[in-house]
């Protein structure tokens, strides 16, 4: 079965709570200065879902590779 995208955006990715997460993220990406395929990600110590924020404190430069396979709390 074909994974409906359009419908996924409608009933997830469009909702405000997930449009705020996605804007969390691309902040802390900026604030590290990291660029598209630059094979970087911007790993939270404590995660967004978990009430981290994107101070400098709680964010940090790891190759998309590790941030990847790290295990989750």
């Amino acid at each position: 079965m074909a994974r409906n995208y359009k419908k996924e955006y409608s009933s997830y990715h469009s909702k405000k709570k997930q449009r705020v997460n996605r804007s969390k993220r691309n902040k802390a990406r900026r604030t590290l200065g990291l660029k598209k395929g630059d094979g970087m990600h911007a790993d939270h110590k404590k995660p967004l879902s978990k009430g981290g924020g994107n101070g400098k404190s709680n964010i940090r430069k790891v190759k998309a590779s590790t941030n990847l396979s790290r295990k989750r709390k």
